[in-house]
């Protein structure tokens, strides 16, 4: 059957950090709680209008994610950066090689390009195009881009040593959707790119400062410095359950949770 055009919308995918929850032998109250936004898959995000569907960044848990959510098509892959929780479900990719019947088209910075050549090599060799095989075509992410009706805005954010991406989506010159995960601060002339935007995903790690990642405070300064018309908190430790952290924020802001649909 023919795609149908639909009101764009978003998948969270994951909303945890790199560990994931519940933790491997964490017996705290989170890990052992019963309510399903507490289980956190890494985090990730699927944008789709009906007629082209975008990926952003390959978790180790994407086939699960994927069968979660009935993801049944990916007309584009984008990478924020290339630590492992964000790109080692790689090789899950090739069920969508074989549903498109040609090369997956992937976005990403140079520096992301080379780590994914480095550990899947045989996904960018021309001898292996063939069903059965994860089959890519690379683009290197140097400004502005288009996927179908999508819009696409690279934002380099700080993360440590490291520049990650994080993307402002558009539809007929209307920001619809901004995510930004894995960064310690938005630059002043990032925030001002941002301000109208109809929704804002955004790391908020835990409440206690990290190096290298927004804690709850920082986020919440940024998304007021923002102003989205909704802003989601994701890449969530197990320091607290959703239910805490939802019941500690102000109006406007959300706390993510695997599965959650947000209409753009």
């Amino acid at each position: 059957m023919p795609s149908t055009l639909l009101r764009p919308k978003a998948i969270v995918l994951g909303s945890g950090t790199s560990q994931g929850v519940p933790m491997i032998g964490c017996r705290c109250a989170t890990c052992l709680s019963t309510d399903p936004r507490d289980k956190r898959t890494r985090s990730s995000l699927y944008l789709t209008d009906g007629i082209s569907s975008i990926l952003i960044d390959t978790t180790p848990e994407l086939r699960l994610q994927c069968l979660r959510e009935n993801i049944q098509n990916v007309h584009g892959i984008l990478f924020t950066h290339q630590h492992a929780d964000h790109i080692m479900g790689f090789d899950d990719l090739r069920r969508f090689c074989d549903i498109i019947g040609t090369k997956l088209p992937i976005y990403a910075s140079e520096e992301v390009i080379a780590t994914l050549k480095r550990i899947f090599p045989y996904a960018f060799d021309p001898s292996l195009e063939k069903n059965g095989y994860l089959r890519v075509i690379p683009h290197i992410i140097e400004g502005t881009f288009q996927i179908g009706r999508f819009t696409i805005h690279p934002l380099p954010l700080p993360h440590g040593k490291i520049t990650t991406l994080g993307f402002l989506f558009e539809q007929e010159k209307k920001k619809i959707l901004a995510y930004l995960v894995d960064c310690k601060t938005i630059p002043q002339t990032i925030i001002e790119r941002l301000l109208d935007v109809e929704v804002l995903i955004i790391d908020a790690l835990r409440d206690e400062p990290h190096p290298t990642h927004l804690c709850t405070s920082e986020a919440i300064t940024m998304a007021q410095r923002i102003g989205a018309k909704k802003t989601y908190f994701t890449h969530l430790t197990h320091h607290k359950s959703h239910k805490e952290r939802q019941a500690c924020l102000p109006p406007k802001i959300y706390v993510a949770y695997d599965g959650l649909e947000i209409d753009l």
